[in-house]
C-alpha cells in the first residue's frame, strides 16, 4: 500500500480548500522557475528516466512522447490536455480538476516550456461543467500572479484556454478531440501522420490526460529515481483509481501501481457489500477492459502486465465490482448499448459490428438466443478486432470477449436449444 510520504495529490477530496495561496501552502509552485531553468532536454530525460505511462489507458512513455516533438520544427507547438472522460466508471480526472487544478496547471507550464508551446487548450468533458468553473477560476488566479500570459518568470509566455465538449465519448480520443477542438464533427484522424508532426491546426502537438499531466511537477521536484522506485517493474509510480459498484464506500483512491486488488477493495472501499466471498466478478479498468471473475480477483495486483497476463488491462484504473446479486449478462449488454451508441460511425466494423453484437445480446435478453447466436456473435466481435481507424470498435469486442470467456454459460443457460 502506497506511504503517504509517497503520494502525488495531497488535496484530492478538497480537503484544505482551493486556492492558489493553499496550494503553494501545499508545495505547487515551490519551484517552478529553477526547473524550468535546468531546460526543455533535461525535463524531458527526466521524465523518460522517470517511467511514467499515460494514465488515459494507452500507457504510453510520457517523456517519450514528448520527445517525438522536432527541436528545429519553426512552426507554433500545441499542447492538449484531454479532459474528457467518457470512459464509463472512470470519475478520477473529475476529482483532480474539482480540487487540483493547481497540480494540472504547474504540469501545463512544465510540459509546454519542454516542448516549446505558447499555447494549451484543455477539452473538458461538457457535463463537467462546474469542474471547468473551478479550473477557470484557477486559471485566472494564475494569470494574475504572472505565471500565465507574457513573459512569465521571465522564461516563457503561455496561454491556456478551456475547451468544453458536447458529451461524445468518441471525444475522448485524442484525434478525434483535435477534430472537435478545430469545429469538426469528432471523426478520429487516420494515423500517421501522428499529432506530434501534425497535429492540432496541423502543427506539432502533445496529447496527454488530465491524470498524467498532473503528476509530472512531482516528479520534476523529487526526482525520476523516487518516481520511478514506486510500483514494480514495467509500471512506475501511483495511480488514481475509481472504486465503484457493489463496494461499502465508492471511492477514487491514489495507491501504488501493483498493489493488491483485494486490499484495495477492502481497505479503501471497506469490501464486497456482502463480504469478499460474495463477490461475483471485477471490470478492472473501465468498462472497455474484459470482465475478470472472482477467482481471478483473489490474486490480482493492479499494474500492466499482471492485468494484461490475467486476460484484461489496467485501462484508467477504474475498478467496477459485482456482488453475486448482478445480472452480468444485463451488465454486458449495457456495455455493448453504450459503445453502439457512441460510436461515430465512420468505420464500418464498429457501426455495423456493434450494432450486430448487441441485437444478438439482445436476443437472449429476451431469452430468444440460440447455440448458433452465441457462435455468430463470438465470431462477430473476432472478425472485428483491429479494423477501425481508433480502439471504440475494440472496446466493444473486449467487453464481449471476457464476457465469453468467462460467463459462457449464463447465454447457454438462456438458449432455447
Amino acid at each position: 500500500m502506497l506511504a503517504e510520504e509517497n503520494k502525488v495529490f495531497n488535496n484530492l477530496y478538497g480537503q484544505n480548500g482551493v486556492t492558489l495561496d493553499i496550494a503553494k501552502k501545499l508545495g505547487s509552485f515551490a519551484d517552478l522557475k529553477g526547473i524550468l531553468e535546468k531546460g526543455s532536454d533535461f525535463i524531458i530525460n527526466e521524465m523518460k528516466a522517470s517511467n511514467l505511462k499515460g494514465r488515459g489507458g494507452a500507457a504510453f512513455s510520457v517523456g517519450m512522447k514528448w520527445s517525438f516533438i522536432s527541436k528545429d520544427d519553426p512552426r507554433d507547438r500545441y499542447l492538449v490536455i484531454n479532459g474528457d472522460e467518457g470512459e464509463p466508471g472512470t470519475c478520477k480526472d473529475r476529482e483532480l480538476l474539482r480540487h487540483e487544478p493547481y497540480k494540472l496547471i504547474e504540469g501545463i507550464i512544465i510540459a509546454s516550456y519542454a516542448i516549446k508551446a505558447k499555447a494549451c487548450y484543455v477539452y473538458i468533458r461538457g457535463e463537467f461543467a462546474e469542474e471547468a468553473k473551478v479550473l477557470q477560476k484557477a486559471i485566472d488566479e494564475c494569470y494574475q500572479d504572472k505565471l500565465l500570459g507574457t513573459n512569465c518568470l521571465g522564461l516563457y509566455d503561455l496561454d491556456v484556454y478551456i475547451h468544453l465538449g458536447a458529451g461524445a465519448y468518441i471525444c475522448g480520443e485524442e484525434t478525434a478531440l483535435l477534430e472537435s477542438l478545430e469545429g469538426r464533427k469528432g471523426f478520429p484522424r487516420l494515423k500517421p501522420p501522428f499529432p506530434a508532426n501534425c497535429g492540432l491546426y496541423s502543427s506539432p502537438t502533445v496529447i496527454n490526460n488530465v491524470e498524467t499531466i498532473a503528476t509530472v511537477p512531482a516528479i520534476l521536484y523529487r526526482g525520476a529515481k523516487w518516481y520511478s522506485s514506486i510500483g514494480v517493474e514495467n509500471s512506475a509510480g501511483t495511480k488514481l483509481f475509481c472504486i465503484s459498484g457493489h463496494v461499502n464506500n465508492p471511492c477514487v483512491v491514489e495507491e501504488e501501481m501493483g498493489v493488491s486488488l483485494k486490499d484495495m477493495i477492502e481497505t479503501h472501499a471497506r469490501g464486497v457489500i456482502g463480504g469478499w466471498d460474495n463477490l461475483l466478478a471485477v471490470i478492472p479498468g473501465g468498462a472497455s477492459t474484459p470482465i475478470l471473475p472472482k477467482n481471478f480477483c483473489d490474486r490480482l495486483n493492479m499494474d500492466f502486465d499482471s492485468l494484461k497476463g490475467a486476460g484484461s488491462a489496467l485501462g484508467t484504473g477504474a475498478i467496477m465490482v459485482f456482488n453475486k446479486n448482478t445480472n452480468l449478462l444485463k451488465v454486458i449488454h449495457n456495455i455493448v448499448h453504450f459503445y453502439y451508441d457512441e460510436s461515430c460511425g465512420q468505420c464500418t466494423p464498429c457501426r455495423e459490428g456493434s450494432g450486430g453484437a448487441l441485437k444478438l445480446l439482445n436476443k437472449f435478453m429476451n431469452n430468444q438466443g440460440t447455440a448458433k447466436d452465441i457462435d455468430a456473435l463470438d465470431n462477430l466481435v473476432g472478425r472485428t478486432l483491429g479494423t477501425s481507424i481508433c480502439g471504440l470498435n475494440d472496446a466493444t469486442v473486449f467487453a464481449v470477449k471476457g464476457f465469453l470467456k468467462h460467463y459462457k454459460d449464463l447465454l447457454l443457460e438462456k438458449s432455447i436449444n
